[in-house]
């Protein structure tokens, strides 16, 4: 197989000029919008799309490293310019694709797909970007750029995902964190990956913010998503939905939206298989906000005429508490592009999808609530065909969010009702408590 491919970056907007993937450029030059990954699609469409198929396939059922991972096992079309050797990998990607009977009542469309992106190794679908960016920084490095740390703000997946990976590379790692304001399950995880842990008395845009201005100053690498090599890793969950449902592409993707730059990865995923003839259609995509931090909503209600940010309030799906995300012009491309709409959902409306879902055998985070809620509107306002098939995205493991469940479970949410809940039930130490306890359940 020809292995001569060749990517680099360049503007998104379709300015001319292109730079290598070992350069540090995030933004245009000409006119300051986000950078984009792309491929010689002449040189990959040499070999036809059974071909790819095949090769996809078989790596899927590999257990060599790297082309076992999901990310690399598809890495002519994601960043054929590393080296093997400087590879860093976790056995990132491969997640399941979960059907279960739709949660809600009166619903439309009888089963979903739930993509577990949240079974990976630190718990979330962060892992499938940095596993690309550490990589091309290590090669860097191995290459004599002085780059002598990677840092990223976060509101606490994208922490976790860079200081496991710039563990295993030997790296060092700088995470900017607001305080107080991500779970002690998140938290954790960059600390115990030896990263400098920055607690900051702010929100996710003010971390965001620090983080531009110091990497912008100092030969410091930025890890967020504004850095394009992030979002080739997360264009994977595409083709794995494609594969994992035998090729065929689904009807509607459901995507939790916050920084956006999922929205746009996962678009590039699915036009790049339509441009080498995987697949002969795209999917309908829909991003799905909280209404407490819900600009690219706002947005949506104005046809994308304009975008101003906003002030994110707190909500409970901490993770998407966003008002200024940096890949919202990407993300209004794409959602142009595939027929697109916007959701938002409220608090209660998160909970109760969280909690239907989970007893589905589920166990989602807030922000796959976030997504489940727009799902049940879609079907609702009459989006959804009987029959088609809906892909929810689901960003992080449950378990990153412990506080989350128990506040339900245990009816602790102040102005939110806890009609699901299931709290243990007390009872005594004789057979008649515990039977009469298991009856008057069954």
């Amino acid at each position: 197989m020809n292995t001569e491919y060749n990517a680099w970056f360049q503007c998104f907007q379709g300015c001319d000029e292109k730079y290598g993937l070992d350069e540090i450029i995030y933004r245009c030059p000409k006119c300051n919008s986000l950078m984009e990954v792309r491929h010689d699609l002449d040189k990959l469409s040499a070999l036809a799309p059974r071909e790819w198929k095949t090769i996809f396939s078989d790596r899927w059922r590999s257990i060599s490293p790297p082309f076992s991972s999901g990310v690399w096992g598809k890495k002519e079309w994601v960043c054929p310019e590393v080296d093997l050797n400087n590879i860093i990998s976790l056995s990132e990607g491969h997640t399941p694709l979960m059907k279960v009977s739709n949660p809600f009542q009166n619903a439309v469309v009888e089963d979903i797909y739930v993509k577990l992106c949240g079974n990976s190794h630190t718990g979330s679908f962060k892992d499938l970007g940095l596993t690309v960016l550490v990589s091309m920084v290590k090669q860097m490095r191995a290459q004599g750029q002085d780059i002598p740390a990677v840092a990223c703000a976060s509101t606490g997946d994208t922490s976790a995902a860079l200081a496991a990976y710039c563990a295993a590379a030997e790296i060092p790692c700088i995470v900017f964190l607001p305080e107080g304001k991500i779970t002690p399950s998140q938290l954790v995880q960059p600390i115990a990956n030896g990263a400098l842990t920055l607690a900051i008395d702010t929100d996710f845009d003010g971390c965001m913010k620090l983080v531009q201005d110091i990497t912008s100053q100092e030969n410091i690498y930025l890890a967020n998503s504004m850095n394009s090599l992030r979002v080739e890793g997360q264009k994977t969950v595409a083709m794995e939905i494609v594969q994992q449902l035998g090729w065929e592409v689904p009807d509607w993707v459901v995507i939790p939206g916050g920084n956006l730059g999922n929205v746009s990865a996962l678009g590039l995923g699915f036009d790049m298989m339509q441009r080498l003839g995987i697949i002969d259609r795209m999917p309908r995509i829909c991003c799905a906000q909280t209404e407490k931090a819900n600009p690219l909503y706002q947005s949506y209600l104005k046809n994308f005429e304009k975008f101003e940010p906003v002030k994110a309030k707190k909500t409970l799906a901490s993770a998407i508490q966003i008002g200024n995300p940096v890949s919202v012009w990407k993300a209004m491309k794409t959602l142009k592009k595939f027929h697109g709409v916007v959701e938002q959902v409220t608090e209660q409306e998160i909970v109760d999808a969280c909690a239907a879902a989970d007893k589905k055998g589920l166990f989602t985070c807030p922000h796959t609530g976030v997504a489940l809620g727009a799902l049940k509107k879609l079907g609702a306002e009459g989006a959804l065909q009987p029959g088609q098939k809906v892909v929810v995205v689901s960003t992080a493991h449950g378990l990153k969010f412990p506080q989350f469940k128990i506040d339900y479970h245990w009816e602790n949410y102040e102005e939110l009702n806890s009609p699901l809940a299931n709290s243990p039930v007390k009872v005594k130490d004789s057979y008649d408590s515990v039977v009469n306890a298991i009856y008057d359940r069954l």
